[in-house]
């Protein structure tokens, strides 16, 4: 069989590849790789098919197929085959003369996007896990100080999708590409690795790492040093291992903060904050010195009051826990970041918030989490120009997103306090359409319409307001308001009742 519908000749039964009527030597797994791809051009090849069909069954390193995968872009062209973060790899040779999309620039420090790790378990239920433990090593990559990382929810909106490692480069802005794997076979949990130089598609460093379900923050701990060491052999990662908060007496609180993290991550959806709260108050049970879940419960409780999916007096009893919190000496960032900003918002306590969270930056620069919610205090407090500037980083870190509304919401009252009304009006309404029922952007866009003089959208907008929040008053506004800039209140008292808001 001779391939012609695709731009080179693959003859099967003389085992010859030719590109551009040249004949081209590689090696007999590369040629059986090729052939599976090319026999299947039209869908994406698992690498679990790939490796199964091409070496028989034999028990070998998922390295094996990217040495092979690298040696067929020399061939072909770097952009020859599509790397499926999570799934695989597909014949992408049509694309390769496709218009580039230009990306941020290139940070001066090493920078990195970690792909969606494969589920390679046969267990489509632990894609959770799966997805926690990449998740886990960008957070540990974070507080490298010397190394810029992508963050996760920018990096796994690759997902399922066909990428070309170059353009992935281009669209986050970073030098190297990190993608994996996650097998398991009862207790036993091995994680594959390799690390691509995005423009080219060359791997640089690939490894296997074993452990136990019981041993994955001291797997998570050798991945992390090892990855760094791989990018640069001069970056410590001690600093992203030192201060990980971790499950004191049951691993189950760890696996129940997994399960509820993605629930609390899109505030666009009301129902999951309920959810939420019911695993992470199983896991403070299970482990009630487990600060983390702690935290996450925290804010949990802060986001949903955030989106007036709860009331102020539903949320408040969590406070007693964010106070614990900061008092307890803790070293990690986002459990600083989650407490202070609890404190900030549902105590009015943004001034205590501000230490804490002044801690939590020096800790961890890099942390999406923490960025945002400096951005949100300092604004609390009328800090404008400082809480741009955060919540900027954090887009920078955070490109893709694919749900900004958390952050593009910080910005609306950031640019209304400094007077940049109509660049606020924009940015929130990119947040309203990612995430329509979040309470917070639909309370500043009936602000900013308002002083703007767009009375007509800023009454629709307070009717919106009111089918999220029934009973929002101005009275209960400004007794529950974590803002403390005066105009900020003066534009709150004024444009509310002007468009339907009940004064009391």
């Amino acid at each position: 069989m001779t391939t012609s519908a695709l731009p080179f000749s693959l003859d099967v039964a003389t085992r010859e590849l030719h590109v551009d009527g040249t004949l081209v030597s590689i090696g007999a797994r590369a040629f059986d790789v090729l052939a599976l791809l090319a026999s299947n051009s039209e869908r994406v090849v698992t690498k679990q098919e790939l490796l199964e069909t091409v070496w028989g069954g034999l028990a070998v390193e998922e390295g094996n197929l990217s040495v092979q995968i690298s040696t067929l872009r020399k061939a072909l062209g770097a952009k020859s085959i599509s790397t499926v973060p999570g799934v695989g790899y597909k014949l992408a040779l049509g694309d390769v003369h496709a218009p580039s999309v230009r990306g941020p620039a290139l940070p001066d420090i090493p920078s990195l996007a970690v792909l969606p790790f494969a589920n390679l378990t046969g267990d489509a239920s632990q894609e959770y896990l799966v997805e926690g433990i990449a998740t886990e090593l960008i957070g540990a990559l974070t507080k490298i100080s010397g190394l810029f990382t992508i963050a996760a929810t920018s990096s796994f909106s690759y997902k399922g999708r066909t990428v070309h490692l170059p353009d992935v480069g281009r669209e986050l802005g970073v030098r190297y590409v990190l993608e994996g794997s996650v097998q398991q076979a009862g207790q036993i949990l091995r994680i594959s690795v390799q690390l691509v130089e995005a423009t080219t598609g060359r791997v640089i460093w690939s490894e296997r790492f074993n452990g136990t379900l019981e041993g994955i923050f001291e797997l998570q701990d050798r991945l992390t040093e090892n990855v760094a060491a791989a990018i640069e052999p001069n970056l410590r990662s001690a600093e992203a291992i030192r201060s990980r908060e971790k499950p004191q007496n049951d691993l189950r609180a760890y696996d129940l903060c997994l399960r509820a993290e993605p629930m609390i991550r899109f505030t666009s959806k009301p129902e999951d904050f309920a959810s939420a709260f019911g695993l992470l108050d199983e896991a403070v049970d299970l482990d009630p010195g487990y600060a983390y879940a702690k935290a996450l419960r925290c804010w949990s409780y802060t986001g949903a009051c955030g989106g007036r999916f709860i009331s102020h007096s539903d949320a408040v009893h969590i406070l007693p826990d964010a106070y614990g919190l900061l008092d307890s000496g803790t070293s990690d960032a986002i459990t600083l970041a989650y407490a202070a900003h609890t404190v900030a918002y549902l105590d009015k306590g943004a001034e205590i918030g501000l230490v804490a969270i002044r801690r939590a930056k020096s800790l961890n620069p890099n942390s999406v989490t923490v960025l945002c919610s400096s951005g949100w205090i300092h604004a609390y407090l009328g800090q404008f120009e400082i809480a741009l500037s955060d919540v900027e980083r954090a887009l920078r870190l955070n490109p893709l997103d694919p749900s900004h509304g958390f952050a593009r919401s910080a910005l609306g009252p950031i640019m209304l306090g400094l007077g940049r009304t109509n660049e606020a009006i924009a940015m929130l309404e990119d947040s309203y359409h990612e995430a329509p029922t979040y309470g917070s952007t639909v309370f500043s866009l009936v602000c900013g319409y308002w002083r703007s003089g767009r009375l007509e959208d800023a009454k629709r907008m307070a009717r919106e307001l009111l089918k999220i929040n029934s009973d929002l008053t101005l009275r209960y506004t400004l007794d529950t308001t974590p803002f403390k800039y005066p105009p900020i209140l003066k534009l709150f008292s004024d444009a509310l009742p002007a468009c339907g808001i009940p004064e009391v």
